[in-house]
């Protein structure tokens, strides 16, 4: 039986360098502290041995951990796994930052948290203690738990907030949610519409109210009313065929809508269809989220494509910048949404 191969480590790095185990380290580390000779010596032999830093070897050079782990919303994501509806928003968070993460030599790693738990401070306290983070990128609606933040703070671990602008601790960072659904409303206004509608995501999440303001303000910049146009949803498939029932039965109904979710706006696709009428002939929808499903619906849904991927890796970003003492953002980092236009918008029919 062939014998299995054994590991390059940091050791026989140093050995055929010739250095300590702390040289091998500071350079895996890119640590500033190192002659030019030294560095040379110490790439070569990593070259040579084909040495593929470990995160036990990068710990040699401090107390940095070298992990990063991103706290996402159990209940939701695992709903979505089982009913096989997928989770572009995590795909999107996993390729932002685990790239973004290799390019420093830290790794990423999802922890998910429920959001109701009683035992959310004994979970993540958990998770920290088996871990030890050097940060913690927390999504919504965590980004927003007082509870978390105040967790992470006290063990003085850094950390960054997707999706929330309250006053706390850690890097704020949004997707400009106001700034995308005025940009979906106006796309709608330049379009002839005047009656437009707007389903809101969950209350529990700070963005939904976001993206309520930014219709709000493009409505009232082009001196159109929003009485009775809002209806109320939680980002789901149900709660988006409600609102559109109650937006569609109103007695001056819409003639578009943005809704908050994919799945909300393929919920009022469907009350559409279901009435005999045609998308976008006799109403105009635009989604959120742009996962791979609304393109592929009929028509393609004219969304909003939320730049999750960026997000995350600013986020990752501005953790390791303070881990290695580099200037941070002073405020909040908005990363600009943008507006895929589709089939599912089109003029307002005479």
């Amino acid at each position: 039986m062939a014998r299995r191969r054994q590991s390059v480590t940091i050791r026989h790095v140093a050995a055929d360098a010739g250095v300590s185990l702390q040289t091998v380290s500071r350079v895996i580390n890119k640590e500033p502290n190192v002659r030019p000779e030294m560095l040379q010596r110490v790439q070569a032999s990593i070259a040579k041995l084909g040495y593929v830093p470990s995160i036990a070897a990068q710990r040699m050079g401090g107390s940095r951990s070298y992990l990063i782990v991103a706290l996402n919303d159990r209940e939701r994501t695992i709903a979505d796994w089982r009913s096989r509806q997928g989770t572009d928003w995590v795909d999107q968070m996993l390729l932002g930052g685990m790239l973004t993460c290799a390019e420093h030599g830290y790794r990423l790693i999802v922890e998910l948290v429920d959001t109701h738990s009683d035992h959310i401070e004994r979970e993540l306290t958990g998770a920290i203690a088996a871990l030890q983070p050097d940060g913690v990128i927390l999504t919504p609606p965590h980004s927003e738990n007082p509870l978390i933040t105040r967790l992470l703070e006290a063990q003085g671990i850094s950390f960054a907030r997707i999706g929330s602008l309250k006053a706390g601790g850690g890097f704020a960072l949004t997707m400009d949610d106001e700034g995308a659904a005025r940009l979906a409303t106006e796309h709608l206004v330049g379009l002839g519409h005047r009656r437009i509608g707007f389903i809101a995501g969950s209350a529990e999440y700070e963005l939904s109210g976001w993206r309520v303001a930014g219709w709000r303000q493009a409505m009232a910049a082009a001196g159109l009313p929003t009485e009775g146009l809002l209806a109320q949803g939680d980002f789901g498939f149900a709660s988006g065929r409600a609102a559109a029932i109650a937006l569609l039965d109103s007695a001056a109904p819409p003639t578009a809508i943005i809704a908050s979710s994919d799945q909300m706006a393929l919920a009022t696709l469907e009350c559409v269809r279901e009435r005999g009428l045609d998308v976008p002939a006799d109403l105009s929808i635009v989604s959120f989220d742009d996962t791979p499903i609304v393109r592929f619906a009929h028509p393609p849904l004219t969304a909003i494509v939320q730049p999750i991927a960026e997000v995350t890796a600013r986020a990752v970003e501005c953790i390791i910048a303070e881990q290695a003492g580099r200037p941070v953002p002073a405020g909040p980092v908005v990363v600009p949404a943008t507006l895929a236009v589709r089939g599912s918008t089109g003029p307002l029919a005479d």
